[in-house]
């Protein structure tokens, strides 16, 4: 029976066991949190990005939830500088034009702050002149920092981004750096 492990992964953490980085110091990574054999990240999840990485041991598990073909959703909370306009809320609705192509229409609602969010270690930079909102973003790709790029293209530069959902699986108690078993 295949392992699935849901991880809420801290910013700063690399969605790798090791670091093959050329850092004098090392960079944390997911060993410094689990400890479990031959499990690996279902996809990733960058190094300034919090929230939900699934780990499995299995490679066909591990393959229907990172490719992109299969279209498996996820959802993140994002924390942007700006107001969202109808606009720029309606462009990434019906998908965008990024250097790689056009971006798949995306779910979006602008959202409260999520009341379970925890602190972030560095907090994010607040500016008392410059409004911020939080969005709930739902893709069904997962190009390369494609949520931080969508956002940036409409005018909202990403400050905080938080996996909260991939497929069924959620961040619903799960306190950051702590993992369970799905």
């Amino acid at each position: 029976m295949s392992q699935v492990i849901l991880f809420n992964k801290p910013f700063g953490v690399l969605s790798q066991f090791t670091d093959k980085g050329t850092q004098s110091s090392p960079r944390p990574t997911l060993s410094m949190y689990i400890d479990v054999p031959q499990v690996y990240a279902a996809g990733r999840l960058d190094r300034d990005s919090e929230g939900l990485l699934v780990l499995t041991d299995d490679g066909a598990l591990q393959a229907k939830i990172a490719h992109p073909k299969n279209k498996m959703s996820k959802t993140y909370w994002v924390q942007v500088e700006g107001t969202a306009d109808d606009a720029a809320l309606a462009a990434l609705r019906s998908g965008l034009a990024l250097k790689d192509g056009m971006t798949a229409p995306a779910k979006i609602t602008q959202i409260d702050a999520p009341p379970q969010l925890w602190r972030r270690d560095p907090p994010v930079r607040f500016r008392k002149s410059v409004p911020d909102c939080w969005l709930e973003i739902t893709i069904s790709e997962g190009r390369n920092r494609q949520v931080r790029r969508m956002t940036a293209h409409v005018g909202l530069p990403t400050l905080r981004l938080i996996r909260a959902r991939v497929g069924s699986w959620t961040l619903d108690g799960i306190e950051p750096g702590a993992w369970i078993r799905a």
